[in-house]
């Protein structure tokens, strides 16, 4: 209730291994839910057409239909607030919060981007003619350049203490942000590369004027993706930003993304009008800056498996930012061409990007603060009382056994109760040090008075001592009897009955 997530709790025997939620259909329960949202969500004006189980127990999706990014951003907004009270209303609770059980897949936003003139234009869509296919992949090499130019920055406006438990965890996306575009555009920009402008085109007569780009087949419209460990791929038509966490405001990252998108194409604009005023001609202008800049923002293109160390490997060889660390990440939005880009492009002012930053660290720090109050309380106040009382039944059996039965009856049952109560000793004396080390941990971490050194604190020394002492709790829950153990268990909830 006060953290959105669990922080105690051993995976049950069943989670999500079998893929039957994922591919069995939706709970009637929860599609007489589903359609209450869908009614009421269309009485605000807000669209909404798919629905589906998705792949940990009791996750469900939603999909509004495509907007304006403004609109689209407050209809949101709007909807996870209907989500949290037609939930009650069908005996439901709706948890947003990025990985609400540890072991199972997450919860996050799949932000489907792209540009279109104010005559309904498709600016990310492929053509008809090699013209229009050109403007087609001027858009595309320039969306890579903008986020290959501010990969850092578009990590840092989706990470916060609450994603950083959902990225890189084995389900989309990876904590490093990449692009995958599929063979068929991969294979046009590799042609594009490699050719030179007489290549490229030829002119006969006056008006005839002929490009050397393939025609991009028509599945490419529907052909979606299945590369889930990219963070940033384009799907047909259109960029799909999968890093959002499910929680958060959409305009964070779309601020960062359009942004730097308005830095690419202004940049690619002044290139090819000073090469116009050489006496270039404008087509072979335009191609020129395009290869250019496919060679450019290579580093960010792959179509790998996004989750395996080699990739991490590449990924730091290549530039790209591999850091994990969430108060480092924010350190993005203040570095030199971050503010150049935002006070360049009007959008943010140095002082408003100090005031965004402080804001997000202050946020990460009161989070996991409040997460480890609330995991010491649980620890002293549940845990170790059951735990102790359970292990003196153990011990007042060994007593009991020895007196009523002879050594070979009382010996085999003893052995397993010491070697219980032996676990459970080293348990309970992990958990009571590490749960002072903790306490200690976040005094020291108050007293630092910079607020970004005091958020590298509390992910450094707090964060992971709650991981610690979980593991041997979670321990615990296997060896206490069940009907003294306080909390409800991972079986217990993740299942509608």
């Amino acid at each position: 209730m006060m953290t959105g997530r669990t922080l105690l709790g051993h995976d049950s025997a069943k989670n999500q291994q079998m893929d039957d939620h994922y591919f069995g259909s939706i709970p009637m329960r929860v599609a007489a839910f589903m359609k209450d949202l869908e009614i009421k969500s269309l009485e605000l004006g807000i669209p909404c057409k798919t629905r589906h189980n998705e792949v940990a127990p009791n996750q469900f999706e939603l999909a509004p239909i495509f907007e304006e990014t403004n609109l689209a951003v407050d209809h949101n907004m709007l909807i996870m607030s209907l989500m949290k009270k037609v939930a009650r209303k069908h005996g439901f609770r709706c948890l947003l919060h990025e990985k609400p059980f540890a072991g199972i897949n997450g919860s996050g936003k799949h932000n489907n981007w792209s540009l279109s003139t104010d005559t309904g234009i498709l600016l990310h869509g492929p053509g008809k003619t090699p013209l229009d296919n050109l403007r087609f992949v001027t858009f595309i090499v320039e969306s890579l350049m903008a986020v290959y130019r501010h990969n850092g920055l578009l990590k840092a406006s989706i990470i916060s203490a609450t994603n950083v438990h959902r990225l890189g965890a084995a389900e989309a996306p990876p904590a490093i942000v990449s692009s995958f575009l599929g063979k068929e555009i991969s294979d046009l920009l590799e042609h594009l590369e490699t050719s030179t402008d007489d290549e490229l085109i030829s002119l006969s007569g006056k008006q005839t004027l002929s490009l050397d780009i393939p025609q991009i087949p028509e599945l490419t419209q529907d052909n979606t993706d299945r590369n889930r460990t990219s963070p940033f791929a384009f799907t047909g038509n259109r960029f799909e930003f999968r890093a959002v966490g499910s929680q958060q405001n959409c305009a964070a990252s779309m601020i960062v993304l359009n942004t730097a998108m308005a830095e690419a194409l202004t940049n690619f604009k002044t290139r090819v009008d000073a090469l116009i005023s050489e006496g270039m001609e404008p087509m072979k202008a335009i191609l020129r800056i395009v290869r250019e800049d496919i060679k450019t923002c290579k580093p960010i293109r792959f179509d790998g498996n996004g989750y395996s160390e080699a990739w991490k490997q590449e990924a730091a060889r290549r530039g790209l930012d591999v850091e994990t660390s969430a108060p480092i990440i924010l350190d993005q939005y203040l570095k030199p061409e971050t503010i150049e880009m935002f006070e360049g492009m009007n959008v943010l002012s140095k002082a408003e990007l100090e005031a965004r930053n402080e804001i997000k660290l202050d946020t990460y720090i009161k989070k996991v603060q409040i997460e480890a109050r609330i995991f010491g309380d649980i620890c002293m106040n549940h845990i170790i009382p059951v735990a102790t009382r359970y292990q003196t039944q153990l011990i007042d059996n060994v007593h009991r056994m020895k007196q009523i039965f002879p050594a070979e009856v009382a010996d085999p049952l003893n052995s397993t109760n010491l070697s219980l109560i032996k676990q459970m000793g080293e348990h309970n004396a992990f958990i009571i040090k590490n749960v002072e080390r903790l306490i200690e941990a976040r005094r020291v971490a108050n007293r630092i008075k910079d607020g970004r050194e005091r958020a590298i604190a509390y992910h450094d020394t707090v964060a992971p001592l709650i991981e610690e002492i979980r593991y041997h709790v979670d321990h615990l829950e296997l060896i206490v009897d069940d009907e003294l153990w306080p909390l409800p268990k991972y079986r217990e909830m993740l299942f509608i009955h």
